[in-house]
């Protein structure tokens, strides 16, 4: 499988980067704000859903990937300790809320009520993948 690379400049692609991030897992010390830059990286290991495994298969990957944002102006969160930078944190989705065109605020969804607002300029984000797949047998399950 190639690896995967997805650029965001609107709501409907920042969907399609939301769906391909869901689940994916990552410490606390994996997330970094460069103020300078205006731009947040987080680097993952994500669940590999486009993969077409069987339903029951224990054939699943997972690839460690890197998500950023451009044009961030501010960043807030609750739920996250900075302090605790071992801390793992499974992100769940990804959602535009619109501001003063092309403005707004990016929020990250994570499990366990966790939540991460970037306030952005406009929509940039990049999903890409940074190296080989491994296999995990763990696929994860979402309640109703």
């Amino acid at each position: 499988m190639q690896p995967l690379k997805l650029v965001a400049l609107d709501e409907q692609d920042l969907a399609i980067v939301s769906a391909h991030a869901q689940d994916a897992v990552l410490k606390v010390a994996d997330i970094a704000w460069l103020a300078k830059e205006r731009r947040v990286l987080l680097t993952m290991n994500r669940f590999v859903w486009e993969k077409k495994a069987r339903l029951f298969s224990r054939e699943h990957e997972r690839r460690r990937a890197v998500l950023h944002f451009e044009g961030v102006s501010q960043v807030r969160s609750t739920g996250i300790e900075r302090g605790r930078g071992d801390a793992v944190l499974e992100l769940l989705a990804i959602r535009f809320i619109p501001g003063a065109a092309p403005a707004g605020e990016i929020e990250l969804d994570f499990a366990g009520g966790a939540t991460m607002v970037l306030s952005v300029d406009y929509i940039e984000a990049r999903l890409a993948d940074l190296g080989g797949a491994w296999a995990t047998a763990a696929r994860p399950r979402h309640g109703v």
